[in-house]
């Protein structure tokens, strides 16, 4: 089964899609679904993740209702409030809204934090332990110079899942490797922490990027995480500013060429199934401890 593991879906408000810039206008509208669904039968993709935009729990809500009524839809990766004394109340809010069936993940936007000790925040910690108890993935959103403080908070927390998206956000316009290439490799060593080969054509210069610019980046985490540990992501609708759903498709295929089919396999599926469907939250609600 071939699982894109990061798209979103909005209703695009100039409020609360105010991070979209003005030469990223095209995607300044509203990604539904009905979109996607056309590009993921042409590529031979059999579903997807939705990933949260926008930190409210009303589009978590509606990740999980557009889940709820789309097959390929298979898990969502919502916002919830980490920092909040009632997170416990509200995973059991959105667990009943969805029957226990689709949230998969959480994921909160540190690359915007101002706070530099964002990741080292006791209450921030607090929420992934409940993530952790959960059986609920973690996704980390960080730029590339937020490396050291993610290896950091990683090691605190060695039984969470963690998924590292758009593989740090490496400077691929500046043509920078360093020191994102050897901060990489150090967070690879962590087992427990999993990374997406998604969102790298918008790091580049996207009117004039190319598979061999984008290839050192992504052999070298090919490298350092190994197939089992690579998934496939496309990052539609954000990756539609400088390519198209099926040449980024076709860029990861060529690249996955010398794996064996097994390994293929993994990044494209594979990975993201074990990592975030076959460890979704149970039934019910686990009792606090």
């Amino acid at each position: 089964m071939i699982i894109d593991s990061h798209v979103h879906f909005w209703h695009y408000t100039a409020a609360e899609h105010g991070w979209i810039p003005d030469a990223w206008a095209a995607i300044r509208r509203d990604f539904r679904p009905d979109d996607l669904a056309p590009e993921l039968a042409r590529t031979g993709v059999d579903g997807c993740i939705a990933v949260q935009a926008s930190q409210t729990l009303g589009e978590t809500r509606a990740l999980l209702d557009l889940a709820g009524s789309h097959a390929f839809i298979l898990g969502v990766v919502g916002w919830v409030p980490l920092v909040a004394p009632g997170l416990d109340a509200a995973l059991d809010r959105l667990h009943a809204h969805s029957q226990g069936q689709k949230l998969c993940g959480v994921r909160h936007i540190i690359q915007s934090e101002a706070d530099e000790a964002f990741m080292r925040r006791e209450d921030f910690n607090r929420g992934l332990r409940v993530l952790t108890r959960r059986g609920l993935a973690y996704d980390l959103l960080i730029h590339e110079r937020q490396l050291p403080e993610a290896i950091t908070l990683v090691d605190r927390h060695p039984d969470q899942t963690f998924i590292l998206d758009h593989l740090a956000k490496p400077r691929i316009a500046a043509g920078e490797r360093e020191p994102w290439a050897t901060r990489l490799r150090e967070l690879a060593r962590r087992p427990h922490v999993s990374c997406k080969l998604s969102g790298l054509v918008t790091e580049a210069d996207v009117s004039r990027w190319s598979a061999q610019t984008l290839r050192p980046y992504i052999d070298l985490a090919l490298e350092a995480f190994g197939p089992s540990r690579i998934l496939f992501g496309s990052d539609w609708p954000v990756c539609l500013v400088g390519t198209s759903y099926r040449q980024w498709k076709d860029l990861v295929d060529e690249v996955l060429t010398g794996l064996s089919e097994t390994e293929r396999l993994a990044i494209l599926g594979g990975n993201t199934r074990r990592l975030y469907l076959d460890t979704r939250e149970p039934t019910q609600p686990r009792s606090r401890v």
